[in-house]
């Protein structure tokens, strides 16, 4: 027995997401423990809503309802650069480590940029093709 694969599963983007935020759970294992319940979980919480906001955005029927969760994992992305710059000065990442993660996260935030131009720019969208 298979299961689907949907539309979202299928993104570069997303499956970047999904491997980002493996890979920031695994960093955030060498961080202090009493930063579990805050740092790290603003981490955890930032980069998983990058492939949560795709996945719910790519229910929606219009391009821009699309684009406008495209817009939200864009922030998410935003906001894990602002928790790893605190990580940084707090000397909670080695600077190569901060560097490999803020180089992976640029490359996602540039495949969202052009996922969103996409969808504001794609006449296609679920809508017309059911009025069709």
């Amino acid at each position: 027995m298979s299961y689907h694969i949907y539309s979202f599963e299928k993104l570069q983007v997303y499956q970047d997401s999904l491997d980002y935020s493996v890979r920031i759970r695994a960093t955030l294992t060498k961080f202090p423990k009493e930063e579990q319940f805050d740092l790290c979980r603003q981490l955890k919480r930032s980069t998983e809503s990058i492939g949560a906001n795709l996945a719910e955005g790519s229910g929606r029927s219009s391009n821009v309802d699309q684009a406008h969760f495209t817009n939200m994992a864009y922030s998410s992305a935003l906001e894990t650069i602002n928790h790893l710059n605190v990580a940084l000065r707090l000397n909670f990442l080695e600077k190569d480590i901060y560097t490999e993660l803020r180089l992976d996260i640029d490359r996602i935030i540039n495949q969202l940029n052009g996922l969103y131009k996409y969808q504001l720019n794609n006449n296609q969208n679920l809508k017309s093709k059911l009025k069709g």
